[in-house]
């Protein structure tokens, strides 16, 4: 089981809002363009690493994403005006494999937050706050605009997450797009491409189960099963 491109990252970006009904389930506005926020590479946890950490008086909520490992140095791709099979032939090739990643985000932490317009930094850095797959090789997704996210809170049935991620609102290509027209996407970086409906809270004493399915098969390499705990620690959220 290989974490090592997990060392490599330099930098995580993630897309928010790439699915209509996630942005609908919390009450968002639906964005024009793809944005995008940073998670510490502190944040990742490994296959076997331990349990997610809620932090004291902290919602923690989850957030089942494609995760695409970066092999190429891309700045400013271009997507406008270009032939599409051209500019996703060449958004592929710049992907060097990919792996599923659970966005762990505190919901109320960012909630407050996001009425004072301030950054979400806290909401989404903590320690163990990017649970992460194994990594996934390229020749297992074909079609990263045609594969299957699942996510499940103690085995529950159906999955808590279960969608495509041909749901996408901003495909690949105008990610990458959007992120290189502002800071130089390096190789070994790791980007996560959104997440789709369902998203909800995990408690101390939970279990997590998600991997991603092409064709109904469940890719094994991508398969994360982690419990959740307390995190202890200095750090009590109080609204301000």
């Amino acid at each position: 089981m290989s974490t090592a491109f997990a060392e490599k990252a330099r930098k995580v970006v993630c897309i928010g809002r790439n699915y209509a009904d996630h942005i609908t389930e919390l009450n968002n506005a639906r964005p024009k363009a793809p944005f995008f926020f940073l998670k510490p590479p502190s944040s990742m946890l490994l296959p076997g690493g331990g349990p997610v950490l809620v932090p004291r008086g902290v919602n923690v909520h989850y957030e089942v994403e494609l995760a695409l490992v970066m092999g190429q140095t891309l700045k400013d791709f271009a997507v406008a005006g270009r032939d599409r099979a051209t500019v996703n032939a060449e958004a592929l090739a710049a992907i060097e494999g990919y792996a599923l990643a659970i966005d762990m985000t505190g919901r109320n932490v960012q909630d407050n937050i996001k009425a004072k317009g301030l950054p979400w930094t806290t909401a989404k850095g903590f320690d163990t706050f990017l649970p992460i797959s194994a990594y996934v090789e390229k020749s297992q997704i074909p079609d990263p605009a045609n594969v299957t996210l699942s996510l499940t809170v103690n085995k529950q049935s159906p999955p808590n997450q279960y969608d495509s991620t041909n749901l996408m609102l901003f495909p690949i290509p105008e990610i990458l797009s959007s992120i290189s027209s502002v800071m130089t996407i390096q190789p070994g970086d790791i980007i996560l491409t959104g997440t789709p409906k369902g998203v909800g809270s995990v408690k101390p004493g939970d279990h997590i189960d998600a991997s991603i399915e092409v064709d109904g098969k469940v890719i094994a390499e991508s398969v994360i099963s982690v419990d959740v705990a307390d995190k202890g620690g200095i750090y009590d959220f109080v609204p301000q």
